[in-house]
Protein backbone atom coordinates (compact mmCIF):
# COMPACT_ATOMS: atom_id res chain seq x y z
CA UNK A 1 0.00 0.00 0.00
CA UNK A 2 1.43 3.85 -0.97
CA UNK A 3 0.29 6.98 0.77
CA UNK A 4 0.38 10.04 -0.90
CA UNK A 5 -0.38 12.87 1.48
CA UNK A 6 -1.46 15.81 -1.13
CA UNK A 7 -2.39 18.45 1.76
CA UNK A 8 -1.45 16.98 4.90
CA UNK A 9 -3.66 19.54 7.48
CA UNK A 10 -6.39 19.03 5.34
CA UNK A 11 -5.85 15.49 4.66
CA UNK A 12 -6.39 15.62 1.13
CA UNK A 13 -5.33 11.66 1.13
CA UNK A 14 -4.67 9.22 -2.16
CA UNK A 15 -4.52 5.67 -1.27
CA UNK A 16 -3.65 2.73 -3.84
CA UNK A 17 -4.41 -0.55 -2.89
CA UNK A 18 -2.70 -3.71 -4.52
CA UNK A 19 -6.24 -5.04 -4.63
CA UNK A 20 -7.84 -2.77 -7.11
CA UNK A 21 -6.00 -4.78 -10.35
CA UNK A 22 -8.93 -7.66 -9.31
CA UNK A 23 -12.02 -6.15 -10.67
CA UNK A 24 -14.81 -8.88 -12.46
CA UNK A 25 -15.64 -7.48 -15.85
CA UNK A 26 -19.69 -8.12 -15.13
CA UNK A 27 -19.43 -4.76 -12.84
CA UNK A 28 -20.51 -1.96 -15.06
CA UNK A 29 -19.46 0.99 -14.52
CA UNK A 30 -18.26 3.92 -12.78
CA UNK A 31 -21.21 5.86 -10.82
CA UNK A 32 -20.48 10.05 -10.58
CA UNK A 33 -22.29 11.09 -7.95
CA UNK A 34 -22.21 14.44 -5.81
CA UNK A 35 -22.24 15.57 -2.20
CA UNK A 36 -21.80 19.30 -0.66
CA UNK A 37 -19.31 19.48 1.79
CA UNK A 38 -15.74 18.40 2.07
CA UNK A 39 -15.41 15.34 4.51
CA UNK A 40 -13.92 16.36 8.09
CA UNK A 41 -12.86 13.34 9.28
CA UNK A 42 -12.16 9.72 7.67
CA UNK A 43 -12.45 7.91 10.77
CA UNK A 44 -16.03 7.15 10.91
CA UNK A 45 -16.56 7.00 14.75
CA UNK A 46 -15.41 11.01 14.22
CA UNK A 47 -18.49 11.41 11.62
CA UNK A 48 -21.02 14.08 12.37
CA UNK A 49 -21.99 15.46 8.80
CA UNK A 50 -24.08 13.86 6.05
CA UNK A 51 -21.51 13.65 3.30
CA UNK A 52 -19.40 11.52 6.01
CA UNK A 53 -21.66 9.15 6.78
CA UNK A 54 -22.27 8.24 2.66
CA UNK A 55 -18.56 7.41 2.65
CA UNK A 56 -18.84 5.52 5.87
CA UNK A 57 -21.37 3.05 5.19
CA UNK A 58 -19.82 2.49 1.89
CA UNK A 59 -16.26 1.52 2.89
CA UNK A 60 -16.87 0.11 6.62
CA UNK A 61 -19.51 -2.46 8.04
CA UNK A 62 -21.73 -2.62 11.11
CA UNK A 63 -22.95 -5.51 13.32
CA UNK A 64 -26.15 -4.62 12.49
CA UNK A 65 -27.66 -3.14 9.31
CA UNK A 66 -31.25 -1.46 8.63
CA UNK A 67 -32.56 -1.72 5.03
CA UNK A 68 -35.15 0.93 3.55
CA UNK A 69 -37.96 -0.85 4.76
CA UNK A 70 -36.35 0.10 7.82
CA UNK A 71 -35.80 -3.29 9.21
CA UNK A 72 -32.78 -4.15 11.11
CA UNK A 73 -30.50 -7.28 9.44
CA UNK A 74 -27.41 -8.94 10.17
CA UNK A 75 -24.56 -7.70 8.74
CA UNK A 76 -20.62 -8.19 10.66
CA UNK A 77 -22.87 -9.97 13.17
CA UNK A 78 -24.89 -13.19 11.49
CA UNK A 79 -27.35 -13.21 14.44
CA UNK A 80 -27.09 -11.95 18.16
CA UNK A 81 -29.22 -12.96 20.97
CA UNK A 82 -30.06 -12.03 24.94
CA UNK A 83 -30.48 -12.94 28.26
CA UNK A 84 -33.58 -12.91 29.72
CA UNK A 85 -33.27 -9.65 31.47
CA UNK A 86 -31.78 -7.81 28.52
CA UNK A 87 -28.29 -7.18 30.38
CA UNK A 88 -26.44 -9.92 28.52
CA UNK A 89 -26.12 -9.13 24.56
CA UNK A 90 -24.11 -11.89 22.48
CA UNK A 91 -23.28 -10.97 18.72
CA UNK A 92 -22.38 -14.35 16.67
CA UNK A 93 -19.67 -12.91 14.13
CA UNK A 94 -19.94 -13.35 10.51
CA UNK A 95 -16.66 -15.89 9.21
CA UNK A 96 -14.56 -15.43 6.02
CA UNK A 97 -14.96 -11.61 5.90
CA UNK A 98 -11.81 -9.64 5.29
CA UNK A 99 -10.85 -5.95 5.58
CA UNK A 100 -9.69 -3.99 2.43
CA UNK A 101 -5.82 -4.07 3.30
CA UNK A 102 -6.44 -8.22 3.98
CA UNK A 103 -6.70 -8.95 7.71
CA UNK A 104 -9.52 -11.44 8.94
CA UNK A 105 -12.48 -9.86 10.49
CA UNK A 106 -12.92 -11.05 13.74
CA UNK A 107 -14.16 -9.83 17.15
CA UNK A 108 -10.27 -8.36 18.53
CA UNK A 109 -12.14 -5.68 15.88
CA UNK A 110 -15.52 -5.29 17.33
CA UNK A 111 -13.47 -5.07 21.18
CA UNK A 112 -10.63 -2.26 19.52
CA UNK A 113 -13.63 -0.20 17.66
CA UNK A 114 -15.58 0.18 20.55
CA UNK A 115 -12.93 0.82 22.93
CA UNK A 116 -12.27 3.31 20.43
CA UNK A 117 -15.54 5.25 20.63
CA UNK A 118 -15.21 5.10 24.19
CA UNK A 119 -12.42 7.16 24.69
CA UNK A 120 -12.65 10.30 25.43
CA UNK A 121 -9.64 11.26 22.88
CA UNK A 122 -11.38 10.24 19.90
CA UNK A 123 -14.57 12.52 20.38
CA UNK A 124 -17.57 10.15 19.31
CA UNK A 125 -20.54 11.25 19.26
CA UNK A 126 -21.05 7.36 19.49
CA UNK A 127 -19.58 7.90 22.85
CA UNK A 128 -23.25 8.12 24.41
CA UNK A 129 -24.22 4.99 23.66
CA UNK A 130 -20.84 3.59 25.72
CA UNK A 131 -22.82 4.79 29.13
CA UNK A 132 -25.60 1.69 28.83
CA UNK A 133 -22.56 -0.93 28.50
CA UNK A 134 -21.00 -2.36 31.58
CA UNK A 135 -18.48 -4.00 29.70
CA UNK A 136 -17.90 -5.81 25.98
CA UNK A 137 -15.32 -8.85 25.50
CA UNK A 138 -14.31 -11.31 22.98
CA UNK A 139 -15.92 -14.62 24.15
CA UNK A 140 -14.01 -16.41 21.22
CA UNK A 141 -12.70 -15.42 17.50
CA UNK A 142 -16.23 -14.86 16.29
CA UNK A 143 -18.24 -13.82 19.12
CA UNK A 144 -18.38 -10.45 21.13
CA UNK A 145 -20.42 -10.29 24.60
CA UNK A 146 -21.60 -7.03 25.80
CA UNK A 147 -22.95 -6.58 29.41
CA UNK A 148 -25.28 -3.60 30.05
CA UNK A 149 -26.04 -1.31 33.36
CA UNK A 150 -29.69 -1.37 32.33
CA UNK A 151 -31.71 -4.27 30.50
CA UNK A 152 -32.09 -2.36 27.25
CA UNK A 153 -34.97 -4.10 24.62
CA UNK A 154 -33.47 -1.84 21.68
CA UNK A 155 -29.57 -2.14 22.21
CA UNK A 156 -29.34 -4.23 18.48
CA UNK A 157 -30.94 -1.50 17.23
CA UNK A 158 -28.07 0.50 18.31
CA UNK A 159 -25.84 -1.09 16.36
CA UNK A 160 -27.10 0.64 13.24
CA UNK A 161 -25.59 4.18 14.69
CA UNK A 162 -23.90 5.72 11.73
CA UNK A 163 -20.84 6.11 14.07
CA UNK A 164 -20.77 2.42 14.86
CA UNK A 165 -18.73 1.27 12.08
CA UNK A 166 -16.49 -1.86 12.67
CA UNK A 167 -12.66 -0.74 11.78
CA UNK A 168 -9.58 -3.24 12.14
CA UNK A 169 -7.55 -3.47 15.17
CA UNK A 170 -4.50 -3.59 13.52
CA UNK A 171 -4.96 0.36 11.72
CA UNK A 172 -6.41 2.13 14.48
CA UNK A 173 -3.58 4.75 14.21
CA UNK A 174 -4.27 5.04 10.65
CA UNK A 175 -7.98 5.23 10.28
CA UNK A 176 -7.34 8.95 8.93
CA UNK A 177 -5.09 8.39 6.35
CA UNK A 178 -5.40 4.27 5.20
CA UNK A 179 -8.82 4.02 6.10
CA UNK A 180 -9.91 -0.03 5.29
CA UNK A 181 -12.94 -1.24 6.31
CA UNK A 182 -14.84 -4.28 5.25
CA UNK A 183 -17.95 -2.43 3.27
CA UNK A 184 -18.39 -3.46 -0.44
CA UNK A 185 -16.12 0.03 -1.71
CA UNK A 186 -12.89 0.66 -1.05
CA UNK A 187 -11.20 4.01 -0.25
CA UNK A 188 -9.44 5.22 -2.85
CA UNK A 189 -8.50 9.22 -2.48
CA UNK A 190 -10.12 11.98 -1.42
CA UNK A 191 -9.19 15.81 -2.30
CA UNK A 192 -11.21 18.19 0.09
CA UNK A 193 -12.94 20.63 -2.20
CA UNK A 194 -13.37 18.68 -5.17
CA UNK A 195 -13.70 14.78 -4.99
CA UNK A 196 -13.77 11.80 -2.65
CA UNK A 197 -13.33 8.02 -5.09
CA UNK A 198 -14.29 4.58 -3.85
CA UNK A 199 -13.68 1.12 -5.84
CA UNK A 200 -15.37 -1.98 -5.62
CA UNK A 201 -14.13 -4.42 -3.22
CA UNK A 202 -13.30 -7.36 -4.79
CA UNK A 203 -13.52 -9.66 -1.88
CA UNK A 204 -16.71 -8.05 -0.19
CA UNK A 205 -18.57 -11.42 1.82
CA UNK A 206 -21.83 -10.71 -0.40
CA UNK A 207 -20.74 -12.77 -3.92
CA UNK A 208 -21.63 -10.61 -7.18
CA UNK A 209 -21.85 -7.66 -5.09
CA UNK A 210 -21.29 -4.28 -5.79
CA UNK A 211 -21.98 -4.36 -9.02
CA UNK A 212 -19.96 -1.16 -10.35
CA UNK A 213 -16.45 -0.65 -10.33
CA UNK A 214 -16.82 2.25 -8.35
CA UNK A 215 -18.21 5.59 -7.17
CA UNK A 216 -16.44 9.61 -7.93
CA UNK A 217 -18.38 11.87 -5.73
CA UNK A 218 -17.81 15.45 -6.95
CA UNK A 219 -18.14 17.95 -3.94
CA UNK A 220 -20.36 20.91 -5.09
CA UNK A 221 -21.55 23.28 -2.32
CA UNK A 222 -24.22 24.78 -4.12
CA UNK A 223 -27.37 23.15 -5.08
CA UNK A 224 -27.58 24.79 -8.02
CA UNK A 225 -24.88 23.93 -9.44
CA UNK A 226 -25.42 19.97 -8.70
CA UNK A 227 -29.33 20.32 -10.34
CA UNK A 228 -27.23 22.08 -13.18
CA UNK A 229 -25.04 18.96 -13.33
CA UNK A 230 -27.62 16.39 -13.28
CA UNK A 231 -29.55 18.08 -15.67
CA UNK A 232 -26.25 18.20 -17.97
CA UNK A 233 -25.46 14.83 -17.98
CA UNK A 234 -22.03 15.32 -15.96
CA UNK A 235 -23.54 13.17 -12.91
CA UNK A 236 -25.67 10.03 -12.34
CA UNK A 237 -26.89 10.61 -8.96
CA UNK A 238 -27.60 13.64 -7.05
CA UNK A 239 -27.93 12.79 -3.13
CA UNK A 240 -30.17 14.90 -1.27
CA UNK A 241 -31.48 16.62 -3.92
CA UNK A 242 -33.02 20.08 -2.67
CA UNK A 243 -36.69 20.05 -2.10
CA UNK A 244 -37.62 23.12 -3.78
CA UNK A 245 -35.99 21.19 -7.00
CA UNK A 246 -37.94 17.98 -6.61
CA UNK A 247 -41.23 19.40 -8.69
CA UNK A 248 -38.85 20.32 -11.32
CA UNK A 249 -36.82 17.16 -11.33
CA UNK A 250 -40.04 15.16 -11.66
CA UNK A 251 -41.02 17.05 -15.00
CA UNK A 252 -37.48 15.97 -16.67
CA UNK A 253 -37.92 12.53 -18.75
CA UNK A 254 -34.75 11.46 -18.30
CA UNK A 255 -34.69 11.98 -14.67
CA UNK A 256 -35.86 10.25 -11.64
CA UNK A 257 -37.05 11.67 -8.44
CA UNK A 258 -36.97 9.12 -5.68
CA UNK A 259 -38.54 11.01 -1.91
CA UNK A 260 -39.09 9.22 1.02
CA UNK A 261 -40.75 10.17 4.61
CA UNK A 262 -38.25 10.75 7.42
CA UNK A 263 -37.86 11.62 10.65
CA UNK A 264 -34.71 13.90 9.73
CA UNK A 265 -35.61 17.35 11.48
CA UNK A 266 -34.81 21.40 11.62
CA UNK A 267 -35.13 23.72 14.67
CA UNK A 268 -33.83 26.08 16.63
CA UNK A 269 -30.77 25.76 19.44
CA UNK A 270 -31.65 27.87 22.46
CA UNK A 271 -28.50 27.50 25.33
CA UNK A 272 -30.62 26.98 28.18
CA UNK A 273 -28.12 28.53 30.64
CA UNK A 274 -27.34 31.64 28.49
CA UNK A 275 -29.76 35.00 29.09
CA UNK A 276 -32.34 35.16 27.86
CA UNK A 277 -32.94 31.55 27.05
CA UNK A 278 -32.26 30.23 30.58
CA UNK A 279 -35.98 31.09 31.59
CA UNK A 280 -38.11 28.30 30.44
CA UNK A 281 -40.64 31.39 29.47
CA UNK A 282 -38.51 33.05 27.01
CA UNK A 283 -38.36 30.27 25.60
CA UNK A 284 -41.80 28.81 25.37
CA UNK A 285 -42.11 32.37 23.97
CA UNK A 286 -40.24 31.42 20.94
CA UNK A 287 -42.01 28.57 20.69
CA UNK A 288 -45.52 30.26 20.61
CA UNK A 289 -44.56 32.90 18.26
CA UNK A 290 -43.93 30.29 15.93
CA UNK A 291 -46.15 28.86 13.12
CA UNK A 292 -45.11 25.27 12.25
CA UNK A 293 -47.10 25.18 9.38
CA UNK A 294 -46.62 28.39 7.59
CA UNK A 295 -42.27 27.01 8.56
CA UNK A 296 -42.65 23.62 7.06
CA UNK A 297 -44.24 25.22 3.96
CA UNK A 298 -41.60 28.12 3.59
CA UNK A 299 -38.89 26.11 4.23
CA UNK A 300 -39.14 22.32 2.89
CA UNK A 301 -41.44 23.21 0.19
CA UNK A 302 -44.49 21.27 2.28
CA UNK A 303 -42.28 18.30 1.77
CA UNK A 304 -42.34 17.53 5.64
CA UNK A 305 -44.58 17.61 8.48
CA UNK A 306 -45.10 19.72 12.00
CA UNK A 307 -43.91 18.42 14.98
CA UNK A 308 -43.32 18.42 18.97
CA UNK A 309 -40.44 16.73 18.95
CA UNK A 310 -38.22 14.08 16.52
CA UNK A 311 -40.61 11.74 17.11
CA UNK A 312 -42.54 12.20 13.51
CA UNK A 313 -46.56 12.96 13.19
CA UNK A 314 -46.54 8.95 11.45
CA UNK A 315 -45.07 7.32 14.25
CA UNK A 316 -47.43 5.77 16.43
CA UNK A 317 -46.38 7.26 19.50
CA UNK A 318 -46.88 11.15 18.31
CA UNK A 319 -49.03 12.61 20.55
CA UNK A 320 -51.92 13.85 18.57
CA UNK A 321 -53.21 15.75 21.40
CA UNK A 322 -50.45 18.49 21.99
CA UNK A 323 -50.88 21.64 19.67
CA UNK A 324 -48.68 23.10 17.60
CA UNK A 325 -50.37 26.43 16.50
CA UNK A 326 -49.19 29.46 16.81
CA UNK A 327 -50.09 32.12 19.85
CA UNK A 328 -48.75 35.59 19.74
CA UNK A 329 -51.27 37.07 22.66
CA UNK A 330 -49.69 34.04 25.68
CA UNK A 331 -46.11 34.30 23.53
CA UNK A 332 -46.14 38.36 24.42
CA UNK A 333 -47.10 37.62 27.96
CA UNK A 334 -44.73 35.40 28.94
CA UNK A 335 -41.71 37.83 27.68
CA UNK A 336 -43.63 40.36 29.44
CA UNK A 337 -43.47 37.68 32.85
CA UNK A 338 -39.68 37.13 32.06
CA UNK A 339 -38.76 40.71 31.74
CA UNK A 340 -38.82 41.69 28.63
CA UNK A 341 -42.07 43.46 27.86
CA UNK A 342 -40.89 44.93 24.84
CA UNK A 343 -38.83 42.09 23.55
CA UNK A 344 -34.84 41.91 22.98
CA UNK A 345 -32.32 41.67 19.97
CA UNK A 346 -30.08 38.73 19.41
CA UNK A 347 -28.36 37.56 16.70
CA UNK A 348 -29.35 34.31 14.94
CA UNK A 349 -26.59 32.21 13.34
CA UNK A 350 -27.53 30.11 10.35
CA UNK A 351 -25.04 27.88 8.33
CA UNK A 352 -24.65 28.32 4.38
CA UNK A 353 -24.86 25.23 2.79
CA UNK A 354 -27.78 23.60 4.82
CA UNK A 355 -30.86 25.99 2.27
CA UNK A 356 -33.62 24.58 4.42
CA UNK A 357 -32.36 25.90 7.36
CA UNK A 358 -31.31 29.40 5.41
CA UNK A 359 -35.19 29.77 4.69
CA UNK A 360 -36.06 28.93 7.87
CA UNK A 361 -33.96 31.54 9.31
CA UNK A 362 -35.19 33.90 7.25
CA UNK A 363 -39.05 32.32 8.64
CA UNK A 364 -38.27 32.95 12.09
CA UNK A 365 -36.67 36.30 12.20
CA UNK A 366 -40.09 37.91 10.59
CA UNK A 367 -42.44 35.99 12.74
CA UNK A 368 -40.47 36.44 16.13
CA UNK A 369 -40.83 40.30 15.25
CA UNK A 370 -44.32 39.89 15.67
CA UNK A 371 -43.38 39.11 19.94
CA UNK A 372 -41.17 42.17 19.62
CA UNK A 373 -37.46 39.85 19.07
CA UNK A 374 -35.50 41.41 16.94
CA UNK A 375 -33.32 38.98 14.96
CA UNK A 376 -30.60 39.86 13.21
CA UNK A 377 -29.97 36.49 11.10
CA UNK A 378 -25.92 36.32 10.38
CA UNK A 379 -24.93 33.67 7.52
CA UNK A 380 -21.84 31.80 7.87
CA UNK A 381 -19.77 28.78 5.92
CA UNK A 382 -20.50 25.25 7.32
CA UNK A 383 -17.07 24.60 8.12
CA UNK A 384 -16.86 27.72 10.46
CA UNK A 385 -20.65 27.27 12.01
CA UNK A 386 -18.99 23.62 13.09
CA UNK A 387 -16.21 25.17 14.54
CA UNK A 388 -17.57 28.36 15.84
CA UNK A 389 -21.04 28.63 16.16
CA UNK A 390 -22.16 24.86 16.82
CA UNK A 391 -22.42 24.06 20.84
CA UNK A 392 -21.03 27.53 21.00
CA UNK A 393 -24.24 30.30 20.26
CA UNK A 394 -26.79 30.52 22.35
CA UNK A 395 -29.01 31.14 19.30
CA UNK A 396 -28.81 28.83 15.99
CA UNK A 397 -30.70 27.09 13.30
CA UNK A 398 -29.10 23.44 13.28
CA UNK A 399 -30.79 19.84 12.21
CA UNK A 400 -30.00 16.30 12.35
CA UNK A 401 -30.91 13.14 10.16
CA UNK A 402 -33.39 9.95 10.97
CA UNK A 403 -32.08 8.11 14.03
CA UNK A 404 -32.70 4.19 13.87
CA UNK A 405 -34.82 4.05 16.73
CA UNK A 406 -37.25 6.30 19.53
CA UNK A 407 -35.04 6.29 21.98
CA UNK A 408 -31.85 7.28 19.73
CA UNK A 409 -34.00 9.91 18.54
CA UNK A 410 -34.62 11.63 22.04
CA UNK A 411 -32.49 10.29 24.93
CA UNK A 412 -29.17 12.29 23.13
CA UNK A 413 -30.98 15.28 22.60
CA UNK A 414 -33.50 15.53 25.41
CA UNK A 415 -31.73 13.76 28.51
CA UNK A 416 -29.43 15.72 30.94
CA UNK A 417 -26.60 13.22 30.35
CA UNK A 418 -27.26 13.02 26.38
CA UNK A 419 -24.53 14.06 24.28
CA UNK A 420 -26.42 15.90 21.95
CA UNK A 421 -27.98 18.47 24.66
CA UNK A 422 -24.63 18.57 26.57
CA UNK A 423 -23.43 20.32 23.35
CA UNK A 424 -26.11 22.24 22.17
CA UNK A 425 -28.85 23.51 24.58
CA UNK A 426 -27.35 22.36 27.56
CA UNK A 427 -30.80 21.40 29.52
CA UNK A 428 -32.40 19.79 32.24
CA UNK A 429 -35.35 18.49 32.98
CA UNK A 430 -35.75 15.34 36.28
CA UNK A 431 -39.05 14.69 34.73
CA UNK A 432 -38.06 14.13 30.81
CA UNK A 433 -35.12 12.56 32.77
CA UNK A 434 -37.03 9.63 34.24
CA UNK A 435 -39.40 9.11 31.49
CA UNK A 436 -36.44 8.59 29.03
CA UNK A 437 -34.73 5.74 31.71
CA UNK A 438 -38.30 4.10 32.23
CA UNK A 439 -38.59 4.07 28.23
CA UNK A 440 -35.31 2.54 27.86
CA UNK A 441 -36.20 -0.74 30.22
CA UNK A 442 -39.90 -1.36 28.94
CA UNK A 443 -40.65 -4.16 26.92
CA UNK A 444 -44.41 -3.63 27.06
CA UNK A 445 -45.56 -1.12 23.90
CA UNK A 446 -48.43 -0.08 25.46
CA UNK A 447 -46.83 1.38 27.98
CA UNK A 448 -43.79 2.78 25.67
CA UNK A 449 -46.47 4.01 23.65
CA UNK A 450 -47.75 6.26 27.31
CA UNK A 451 -44.17 6.88 28.24
CA UNK A 452 -43.43 8.74 24.84
CA UNK A 453 -46.64 10.92 24.71
CA UNK A 454 -45.43 11.62 28.31
CA UNK A 455 -42.32 13.08 27.21
CA UNK A 456 -43.42 14.95 23.99
CA UNK A 457 -46.09 16.56 26.34
CA UNK A 458 -43.15 17.62 28.58
CA UNK A 459 -40.81 18.90 26.45
CA UNK A 460 -43.45 21.04 25.07
CA UNK A 461 -43.37 22.62 28.68
CA UNK A 462 -40.42 22.77 29.37
CA UNK A 463 -38.44 24.12 25.64
CA UNK A 464 -35.27 22.91 25.17
CA UNK A 465 -35.81 24.11 21.75
CA UNK A 466 -37.70 24.11 19.15
CA UNK A 467 -37.73 20.95 16.51
CA UNK A 468 -40.16 22.81 13.53
CA UNK A 469 -40.65 19.52 11.59
CA UNK A 470 -39.63 16.69 10.06
CA UNK A 471 -39.02 16.59 6.61
CA UNK A 472 -38.93 14.06 3.13
CA UNK A 473 -35.86 12.83 1.82
CA UNK A 474 -34.94 13.04 -2.40
CA UNK A 475 -32.46 11.67 -4.29
CA UNK A 476 -32.58 12.42 -7.92
CA UNK A 477 -30.38 10.08 -10.42
CA UNK A 478 -30.41 9.39 -14.42
CA UNK A 479 -32.39 6.46 -15.88
CA UNK A 480 -29.44 4.64 -16.74
CA UNK A 481 -29.02 4.42 -13.05
CA UNK A 482 -30.75 1.09 -12.15
CA UNK A 483 -31.37 -0.64 -8.74
CA UNK A 484 -31.53 2.02 -6.53
CA UNK A 485 -33.81 2.91 -4.13
CA UNK A 486 -33.57 5.58 -1.56
CA UNK A 487 -32.98 4.99 1.85
CA UNK A 488 -34.63 6.82 4.87
CA UNK A 489 -31.61 6.86 7.02
CA UNK A 490 -29.62 9.28 4.33
CA UNK A 491 -27.27 6.79 3.49
CA UNK A 492 -26.29 5.63 -0.01
CA UNK A 493 -26.99 1.84 -0.24
CA UNK A 494 -24.91 1.01 -3.77
CA UNK A 495 -24.29 -2.60 -3.38
CA UNK A 496 -27.15 -3.64 -6.11
CA UNK A 497 -27.00 -0.55 -8.23
CA UNK A 498 -25.61 -0.60 -12.06
CA UNK A 499 -25.17 2.37 -14.74
CA UNK A 500 -24.92 2.18 -18.30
Amino acid sequence: MQVKLIRPLAFAIAVSFAALAAMPAAAKGILRATISTSLNQLDPARHTIGDEYIYGVLVFGGLVAIDENLKYRGELAERWDTSEDLRTWTFHLRKGVKFHHGKDFGADDVVATFKHIADPATGSSGRTHMDLIESFDAVDKHTVRFKLKIPYAGFADLMVERQLKIVPADRMDKLSTEPSGTGPFMFKSFTPGDRLELVKNPNYYEKGLPKLDGVVFRIMPENASRVAALEAGDIDLLWNLPLESIDKMKANPKVTVDAVPTSTWDGIVMGNKTKPFDDVRVRRAVLLALDKAQLTQFAVFGHGMPTHSPISPRHPYFNKELSIKQDIPQAKKLLAEAGYPNGFKIVLHVPVGRPTRERMGVAVQQMLRQVGIEVEVQRMPYNRFQTEVSGKSPFYMDGYFTRPSIDTSTYPWYHSTGSWNSRMWHFSSKRIDEVLDKARVTKDEKELNRLYQQFQAYAVEDVPGVIAYVMNFANAYKKTVKGFRTHPYLWLDLRNTTVD
